[in-house]
């Protein structure tokens, strides 16, 4: 780095805090803008501005209201709407020393107060921030809660707190940042913390990674409780020292098309999501809307946070060339939250690897050439890893696999977080594995062969699975969700997408795939429908197409379809299906279906007083038949 920028660039260990930081920048940059926040008021859009010194000036305030009530080194609730409000807490927090944790809204009911009250009972926090605006509905929300011992505080309003009055906390890199509280696509939400040694060590991974200069802006609409809405959309740009522009999550999913207007109108370099977000787009932006945009700026399109699609990659950047896209502008990458976030990416303007795979040898976790006619399958590649060590390891005993076998990947350095919060089992378990002796310790090292990094020789284990090939990773799914049928590995997510095939009124919807243990495990596909005037017969008819796909393209018998309407099907903030969840509601008979398909077993499963019933009822002469 060379020139005016490298002064922004002093290595992480010279600041020690993200607090430090945040106060360089705000003396170096005061009138610069640090954020934009794009309103959308319908017909059109609104910008609002925060400069690097109104950041400061409301961080310090907010700072010495916080240290009067005792935050320091305390977790403290921000539960506020998309826009600056909430990065001047953020930003107070760390000023005060406290344990920030972002949270959304509570709303008022559903799967995010169900969330949120999990949030606060876990972290046992005493302080909850938001703005005067939310501020009732927070409060009648923790008295429900049982919380109502706990302080709520607005933070744009004025009291007799003052900028002046602020002093340093006494932070050290070891400290704790905030708590990340992972979407729970597969689990209870756990809180990451988040120290400040690991949240300036992968902003310095992903400067590296990506490239990145205070020239950059980032432009996103992804929630700012979302690790990579935070520490990619937000965080990184203080840290470049340059600007972050956002739009509120509902206003891209209304009209996504309002995300590439700002990423031209505001001149946005970098900027993402999950890969549900280039297909909204595919399918959203008219063509007309195409043919007024100019995306010629937009240098690394990011892609990750969930299974990332050849298919979705390629359409994209077809369709949105005649914009002045880049073909080599789409960046998959890989990250977690207890890895703060980004784990590896790709060369920023080379074009992303790919492999093609046998499908049926990838079923038996090993990538190999498909042979001539054979089912294959196209992973993308989510680029090297170059600031962990990385290793596939079989899940089961623990030993390091070679290159080009599927495994658990494992990894270590700087980055990785310091546990789940007040959960040491977990951590145990999550953050502290080791790997079992081999005999031939040197058949595959991924990176480098030192002990550094968090924990010493122990790693984090992700439960994703992926391989390495030619030092590239490839995430192929998340270990607790691969379907094991007749000994093959089934990934959901490829069943899931191949289905959009089948009917138009699956193409714009959503599905979860999963199995269920009633005489043996049964495949089970919960699908959204989008048919309103569909009557019985054609709903029967679109369920044996689905069962017919699979059967053909995956060799697994399907005897349980359940169609639902849209927007059933649950799914985390950053778009990923909580398949957990959605077996637990299929079992539980929550599901609310148009239309099902249900194995006498699985049925007798889900409903054991009803299938009695109806066995009791075929013996009286009743209508139906035997369930067995």
């Amino acid at each position: 780095m060379t020139g005016d920028h490298a002064a922004h660039h002093t290595h992480d260990d010279a600041y020690g805090t993200f607090t430090r930081l945040l106060l360089d920048r705000a003396q170096a940059l005061g009138d610069t803008t640090a954020h934009v926040f794009v309103h959308d008021t319908g017909a059109t859009t609104a910008a609002e501005h925060l400069t690097y010194g109104e950041l400061d000036r409301a961080a310090r305030t907010l700072a010495v209201r916080l240290r009067e009530r005792g935050a320091q080194g305390r977790p403290v609730l921000l539960l506020h709407p998309p826009g600056p409000d909430f990065l001047k807490a953020f930003a107070g927090c760390l000023y005060a020393g406290a344990v920030a944790v972002p949270a959304p809204l509570p709303g008022d009911r559903g799967e995010r107060l169900h969330r949120v009250t999990g949030i606060i009972k876990d972290t046992g926090a005493q302080l909850v921030l938001t703005d005067i605006a939310h501020a009732p509905d927070v409060s009648l929300w923790l008295a429900t809660a049982g919380r109502g011992d706990v302080v709520c505080l607005a933070t744009d309003v004025d009291d007799d707190a003052g900028p002046d009055d602020w002093r340093p906390p006494t932070t050290g890199p070891d400290d704790l940042a905030f708590l990340q509280y992972t979407s729970g696509s597969t689990s209870q939400p756990r809180g990451v913390m988040v120290s400040h040694r690991n949240l300036l060590a992968n902003q310095e991974a992903m400067r590296r990674a990506l490239g990145t200069t205070p020239a950059d802006r980032f432009g996103g609409w992804l929630p700012h409780y979302h690790d990579m809405g935070l520490i990619a959309h937000l965080l990184h740009p203080l840290f470049l020292g340059s600007a972050s522009v956002q739009m509120a999550p509902t206003a891209f999913i209304k009209r996504p098309v309002r995300w590439l207007q700002m990423i031209e109108e505001h001149g946005v370099t970098i900027g993402g999501g999950p890969n549900f977000c280039y297909d909204l787009c595919l399918r959203r932006v008219t063509d007309e809307q195409l043919a007024r945009l100019d995306l010629s700026r937009w240098r690394l399109a990011l892609n990750g946070a969930e299974p990332v699609r050849a298919q979705t990659l390629e359409a994209f950047t077809r369709r949105f060339a005649a914009a002045g896209l880049d073909a080599a502008a789409v960046y998959p990458a890989y990250g977690l939250a207890e890895a703060t976030l980004m784990v590896s990416g790709g060369a920023p303007g080379r074009p992303y690897g790919r492999l093609t795979v046998d499908q049926q040898a990838l079923e038996r976790d090993a990538l190999r050439a498909p042979a001539p006619g054979a089912a294959a399958r196209t992973l993308v590649s989510s680029g090297r890893p170059d600031a962990f060590d990385v290793r596939i390891v079989d899940p089961l005993d623990g030993r390091e696999l070679p290159a080009g076998r599927v495994g658990e990947i494992w990894l270590r350095g700087d980055s990785v977080a310091q546990g789940y919060w007040r959960k040491p089992l977990e951590t145990a378990e999550t953050f502290h594995a080791v790997l079992a002796a081999a005999d031939d310790s040197d058949n595959n090292n991924s990176g480098s062969d030192d002990n550094s990094g968090s924990g010493g020789g122990a790693y984090l284990r992700t439960g994703d699975l992926g391989a390495l090939d030619g030092g590239e990773l490839y995430v192929t799914g998340r270990l607790k969700e691969v379907i094991i049928l007749n000994g093959r590995n089934i990934y959901p997510q490829d069943v899931e997408w191949a289905l959009r095939e089948v009917s138009p009124a699956l193409g714009a919807c959503h599905g979860a795939v999963f199995t269920v243990g009633a005489d043996r495990e049964q495949l089970v596909v919960v699908q959204e429908v989008r048919a309103p005037h569909a009557d019985e017969g054609r709903l029967h008819a679109l369920a044996c197409r689905m069962q017919a796909l699979i059967g053909r393209d995956f060799d697994v018998p399907v005897g349980n379809v359940v169609l639902v309407r849209p927007g059933a099907l649950r799914r985390t903030t950053s778009g990923k299906t909580q398949r957990t969840l959605m077996r637990r509601l299929f079992l539980e008979d929550r599901l609310s279906p148009l239309f099902e398909v249900l194995d006498p077993e699985v049925e007798n499963l889900v409903r054991p007083a009803t299938a009695v019933q109806d066995a009791l009822s075929a013996l009286a002469g009743g209508p139906r038949e035997l369930p067995w």
